[in-house]
């Protein structure tokens, strides 16, 4: 996901206007868009065959997937709209507490999408 999704996406918007590294590459962000889908379908896969990714109970699988989405789902580029089970996954994740930490930090200069801090998206 990294690799495919958080960097072409994340990487390529965010980091590279950070460290003043230029203009997002075009290619890149296209092929994250196009990748997140993959996954996406992963998630709700995994998920309406079990509870949580990796069995019947939250494990680091579910902590670690929902960073990186966390990290797209703040600039706006999941679209949670073509992937209900992956977004119910998600909305479970951020209405636990130990997560709404995560998302009440922000990124100077940079708002977050409209529902990045909403559990009901």
């Amino acid at each position: 996901f990294n690799r495919e999704v958080t960097d072409n996406l994340f990487g390529e918007k965010m980091m590279k206007r950070f460290m003043h590294l230029g203009e997002p590459h075009g290619p890149s962000v296209r092929a994250g868009h196009a990748n997140i889908h993959y996954h996406l379908d992963y998630i709700g896969y995994l998920t309406e065959k079990r509870n949580w990714l990796a069995g019947s109970d939250l494990s680091l699988a579910d902590i670690a997937a929902a960073a990186h989405l966390s990290t797209v789902d703040y600039i706006g580029d999941v679209p949670w709209e073509d992937h209900p089970g992956a977004r119910d996954w998600y909305a479970r994740i951020k209405s636990r507490p130990s997560f709404r930490d995560i998302l009440g930090e922000r990124i100077p200069g940079f708002a977050p999408s409209r529902h990045y801090e909403n559990v009901d998206f």
